[in-house]
């Protein structure tokens, strides 16, 4: 009977057969400089939010606001010169042959207001709706020119803001539930269908209807901030804001996960939500933080919804088109992570 014998493993099978060796663990730093990092890292975060947050209000005023002008040939050399004596930079003159002209101006938007210089008269024309503090600071400088000329004053609200809501409240509270209207539906709808995205998609773009027409039902029947007969483009306006905040967001949670979601989100409330400028309208922000401001989904939505509500979609093609690209660019994050997945299962 003979036994069979395994030939001897080779030095060199025995070193692959032999278990790796772990690799030293990464050393980590004390406690004492973690603690120390950490805070030196959420300080710097708390300054610039504090800065991002307090800026808009503490620097916005008014600064080349345009506004219009109808007066004599000597009057239209020496008043605007005035001023912007009394104001540096706040307004740009733009000069009107007739006041019927610069009212019309007004209306479409073309300037926040304007002066009307006659004999012995001052006519001040503003647009309560555009922005009430705006309106407010045309106000008050027509009436310093007034006094300054001694000529009597009169102040005419060519697009005046709803009885019910003279002082524009409503259509001003709108940055957050926009902000909210957005994030929490991206979350939301992807958690109740989880295996299902086209549905989970469906359902934002429901709710972004649903939310507009509950937005401007509540400016309308509970608040009175918006005509009746607004209703309707008031609703479209929300709701593409809501979609063009929402559809990219739930994009960046497909493609990059949580940290793209957490991403984008905070982008759309921290910079989003106070560079919005939607109770003052972003010509009373800093020019670069109101161009910020209606780049991202909430200013210009904002801006949309004033437009549509006050003077009959003046002024809010721009801001319809920002969202309009904002809602692309959620439905090609979408398709893409649609894609991604598609070729990892078949590989």
């Amino acid at each position: 009977m003979t036994t069979e014998t395994s030939p001897a493993p080779s030095p060199a099978s025995a070193a692959l057969d032999a278990p790796a060796q772990d690799a030293p663990a990464r050393r980590r730093p004390a406690p004492p400089v973690m603690a120390l990092a950490l805070t030196a890292g959420l300080s710097v975060i708390l300054a610039l939010l504090l800065a991002i947050f307090i800026m808009p209000s503490l620097k916005s005023g008014p600064h080349d606001l345009p506004v219009g002008l109808v007066a004599p040939s000597a009057v239209a050399d020496e008043l605007p010169a005035a001023v912007d004596e009394a104001s540096p930079g706040a307004f740009a003159f733009t000069s009107f042959a007739t006041a019927d002209a610069l009212a019309a101006a007004v209306e479409h938007r073309e300037v926040v207001g304007g002066f009307v210089v006659g004999d012995g008269t001052l006519d001040v024309y503003v647009a309560g709706a555009g922005s009430p503090v705006i309106s407010s600071t045309v106000s008050t400088t027509g009436e310093g020119i007034g006094a300054q000329l001694q000529l009597d004053t009169t102040v005419t609200d060519v697009v005046p803001l709803p009885a019910a809501d003279p002082s524009g409240i409503g259509i001003g509270g709108l940055a957050f539930p926009l902000v909210f209207g957005g994030i929490v539906p991206a979350v939301a709808f992807r958690a109740v269908f989880p295996r299902r995205l086209g549905w989970a998609v469906g359902g934002i773009v429901g709710f972004s209807l649903v939310g507009g027409a509950v937005t401007a039902a509540v400016l309308a029947f509970l608040f009175g901030s918006i005509a009746t007969a607004q209703f309707w483009p008031v609703a479209g306006a929300m709701a593409l804001g809501i979609a063009a905040l929402a559809l990219p967001l739930a994009g960046l949670k497909e493609l990059l996960g949580a940290k793209g979601f957490t991403i984008g989100a905070m982008v759309m409330m921290f910079l989003g939500n106070p560079l919005a400028g939607i109770s003052t309208s972003a010509a009373w922000l800093p020019a670069w933080l109101g161009t910020i401001g209606q780049a991202l989904p909430p200013g210009s939505a904002g801006t949309l919804v004033r437009a549509v509500a006050y003077f009959g979609g003046a002024g809010g093609a721009g801001a319809a088109t920002i969202l309009v690209v904002w809602v692309l660019a959620g439905i090609l994050l979408l398709a893409a992570s649609t894609l991604r997945r598609r070729r990892a299962a078949s590989a």
